[in-house]
């Protein structure tokens, strides 16, 4: 099986998790992308459900799919929000962040009542670290922001090189909303809270890709199948 037939397994099994009349956040990336075509499915079978897209790629595919769609300017929460990760800890902590959507993907899950995180099971590790850590900044003072995220990492018992993030013409990759990110290569996270916690801190860091307390349940597929955890 493929890792994208995977990945699909994972979106299908999310799905169940679905009832008519909910408001649900539209994850973003390879993996939320299957859910969102899947969900479309249903909607055009009859499923009464909105979303609220965590990007305009998301965006795009939710209307391209017929899913109705509304903001968190017309509603105060969300029932259910399904999203991937690029890594997943036992603790149901998460990477996020590597398709550039971490700060709309974090509004959306802190305005939902559940968080289910669907991911193909080379995501889950034993401690998070191994992918590079999306930290979104703003432009102005990046050099003054990268001493204080070297002083936060210091801080948490970690450290490693920071790389500004290219898009693939070269140029600086720049977030829907307008900023850059920083990608910091820890190796390995000890204390996910602790460092989410100096990095929050920082002027000129707007977010991070540190998803503490969010995921209630993570869908892994893997070759022997579809495995469920739930956040203790």
């Amino acid at each position: 099986m493929t890792m994208d037939q995977l990945k699909r397994q994972a979106a299908a099994r999310a799905l169940e998790a679905v009832r008519d009349g909910m408001k649900l956040g539209l994850g973003t990336g390879s993996t939320a992308k299957h859910f969102v075509e899947l969900l479309g499915e249903k909607v055009r079978a009859g499923l009464d459900v909105v979303g609220v897209p965590t990007s305009e790629a998301t965006r795009a595919d939710a209307l391209r799919c017929g899913i109705s769609l509304t903001s968190l300017d017309e509603i105060d929460r969300l029932d259910l929000t399904v999203d991937g990760a690029d890594e997943i800890d036992p603790k149901l902590n998460l990477i996020k962040g590597g398709g550039g959507a971490l700060l709309r993907e974090k509004i959306v899950a802190a305005a939902s009542d559940r968080m289910i995180v669907i991911a193909d099971d080379t995501k889950w590790v034993d401690t998070l670290g191994r992918f590079p850590l999306p930290i979104e900044v703003i432009p102005f003072g990046l050099a003054a922001t990268r001493r204080a995220l070297n002083g936060a990492f210091a801080e948490a018992g970690v450290s490693g090189q920071m790389d500004l993030r290219r898009a693939k013409d070269g140029h600086v990759f720049v977030t829907d909303g307008g900023h850059w990110i920083v990608d910091a290569h820890l190796g390995c996270i000890a204390d996910p809270p602790r460092l989410a916690r100096l990095l929050a801190a920082i002027p000129g860091v707007v977010e991070h890709g540190l998803f503490v307390g969010l995921a209630s349940t993570a869908i892994l597929a893997g070759k022997q199948g579809i495995r469920v955890i739930e956040a203790r």
